[in-house]
């Protein structure tokens, strides 16, 4: 048979001699006194008193405690007994005023440190008044004076659980030795078990409680939770078994099963009963969600599962267009290399779920990586708007801002980024990078140091750090740093592209700049830059043909800049067509007004 033990918050105790002829009668009234204590024998004192306490006793039994107050204040005039002062306290409590049930409480203690019920009474307004410690203090006085109280074992247990819970179990322990099997207390040990992360105490304080009650099905179904935490997967799935084979239709012992054989890496036995799961109209949407989601966070390390999470969250589209279901979908698509589908499933949420952060930043990133820099560059800068504290959105709106030349704008978006988070080294550096290019190049070198201090061996770091030098003309600097990041990645694309760039620019080193640009050509042959790189170095060495070639090319990849049209014009003035390249550095000036140097050549009429 099971016991269960009651909290009783303060019992009303009232003499019943004292209400004796007093039910359905008037409360007995009290003329007006003098605010001084009257002159009485003892035995009239004890009369007035008996009087007011039982005006009291029955206001309190109708619950009108204020009524009750004001007549047990009255008896104390008369009487001032511990027992007085106790119900005093209680009542007070009652109406909810724990200074005065504090001090009459404590009082009552002064007088009568024997009685359990003062103490108990005393231990609840500090628990009330949320002094814990206080009302633990005074539990433990009151079990020195009867260790073996159950309701007193069992508050001062539930007080020991938040900071205490080695010292809660051991009461508890305690209660069962005396009332045997419990069902409220053994759940409280199975639960501290559990916290303290004792899951085999856990399961046996679970197991003495179904060895009482063996078809309990809540208790199996808890043990099967435990089952799960503890590891204990097969004991698990034969409790789910049993459940099932009584009740096939029981969906909460399914999905437990299901989670259980997930545990075990029986990916094939839990998809069985998720497909299961996934018809049933009565399961919610979320639960079916984090079915899907089970297999999606599985393809992270198995990409066998990535099929079947697709499968998944392709199903549950058909019948909703809830907003998680299409972030699941654009990451799935994503991880497959569908891009587009992806960017339409991110569309979807940040329309349907516009404070969804993470799908701004899906979008924006999906952008960017395509080179859509514009297109990057309107998805975050609504989303801005909405999120201007998120580093992921600030950093690839700079990101972006920057690709696009618009350094200006880029440099209050990365810097923004920095202060987020100052230990991003991605950050750092195209924080620093759009500095150089407005020329701030003390504040550039100054970021992108901070950011080799954190990564070192960085390569793209080192060569930031080495172009801007080269453009500063500290030739040694600069060639010293791209000397360095070659010995730690000798065939990075963009480093030997850079670096065939400076010698070109300086009319040095020519034969090595070609085969170091041919390098990043072979790893990337329609990127721009490369292409214009290997077009100018060809012109350095006088081979015109050639150079035409790549940067017609470089053109065609990468659109008209101001740099390649430039480089082109000069290649067409080598080659004696004096009109076309004019036309470009037209074209180019028309790009870049700043430019000085192509103003000169066009009034010349040559380089």
């Amino acid at each position: 048979m099971k016991r269960n033990i009651l909290y009783i918050f303060i019992p009303i105790v009232l003499l019943s001699f004292f209400l004796i002829n007093c039910s359905g009668s008037a409360p007995i009234t009290e003329e007006k006194t003098d605010d001084k204590k009257p002159t009485l024998t003892v035995d009239q004192q004890k009369q007035k008193a008996l009087e007011f306490f039982i005006n009291g006793g029955v206001f309190e039994s109708q619950g009108n405690y204020e009524s009750a107050v004001g007549q047990y204040e009255k008896a104390l005039l008369y009487d001032s007994s511990a027992g007085l002062y106790y119900t005093l306290a209680k009542n007070y409590v009652y109406l909810n005023k724990l200074v005065p049930a504090l001090n009459y409480s404590q009082k009552a203690l002064e007088l009568d440190s024997t009685k359990i019920e003062y103490y108990d009474l005393l231990a609840d307004i500090y628990n009330y008044g949320n002094k814990t410690e206080s009302a633990i203090a005074t539990l433990e006085k009151a079990i020195e004076l009867d260790s073996m109280n159950i309701e007193l074992n069992y508050k001062l247990a539930r007080l020991y659980e938040a900071d205490k819970p080695l010292k809660a179990v051991k009461l508890y322990n305690r209660i069962l030795y005396q009332v045997g099997p419990d069902w409220s207390v053994l759940t409280r040990i199975a639960e501290l078990q559990e916290r303290l992360g004792n899951n085999e105490e856990a399961i046996k304080a679970i197991e003495k409680l179904l060895a009482i009650d063996p078809a309990n099905v809540p208790l199996k179904k808890m043990l099967i939770e435990f089952n799960l935490k503890a590891k204990r997967y097969d004991e698990g799935i034969l409790l789910a078994d049993e459940i099932l084979e009584l009740m096939p239709d029981d969906l909460e012992t399914r999905e437990a099963k299901a989670k259980l054989l997930l545990g075990k890496n029986d990916w094939e036995g839990a998809s069985k009963e998720f497909d299961y799961l996934l018809d049933q109209p009565d399961v919610n949407l979320d639960a079916k969600i984090n079915i899907g989601a089970n297999y999606f966070n599985k393809a992270i390390t198995d990409s066998t599962m990535l099929p079947i999470a697709k499968s998944f969250f392709t199903k549950l589209d058909e019948d909703t267009t809830n907003w998680q279901i299409k972030m699941y979908l654009g990451a799935i698509a994503l991880s497959e290399g569908n891009d587009s589908i992806a960017i339409e499933n991110f569309q979807y949420v940040t329309k349907n779920a516009n404070w969804n952060v993470a799908a701004w930043v899906r979008l924006g990133g999906l952008y960017f990586d395509n080179r859509k820099y514009d297109e990057a560059e309107v998805v975050m800068s609504e989303a801005v708007l909405s999120f201007p504290e998120d580093f992921y959105v600030n950093l690839i709106l700079g990101l972006s801002l920057a690709q696009q030349s618009k350094h200006q704008e880029a440099e209050k978006y990365l810097k923004k980024s920095t202060i987020l988070n100052p230990t991003d080294i991605t950050a750092l550096s195209a924080y620093g990078f759009t500095l150089n290019q407005l020329k701030e190049n003390d504040k550039a070198i100054f970021y992108l140091k901070q950011a080799l201090e954190i990564q070192p061996d960085d390569v793209q770091l080192i060569g930031t750090l080495a172009m801007i030098y080269n453009g500063m003309q500290s030739y040694e600097i600069s060639d010293s740093l791209y000397e360095r990041a070659l010995e730690l990645k000798p065939d990075d694309p963009l480093i030997n592209n850079n670096y065939s760039y400076a010698f070109a620019t300086r009319k040095i080193q020519l034969e090595r700049a070609l085969k170091m640009v041919q390098i990043s050509i072979a790893a990337d042959s329609l990127n721009s830059s490369y292409l214009d790189t290997i077009g100018w170095v060809h012109f350095m060495l006088g081979n015109y043909k050639e150079a035409k070639l790549y940067l017609e090319k470089a053109i065609e990849v990468g659109g008209e800049s101001a740099v390649m049209l430039d480089h082109l014009a000069d290649v067409e003035s080598k080659l004696g067509n004096k009109e076309k390249a004019i036309e470009l550095w037209e074209n180019a000036l028309e790009l870049d007004p700043t430019k000085n140097e192509i103003k000169n050549k066009i009034d010349k009429g040559a380089i």
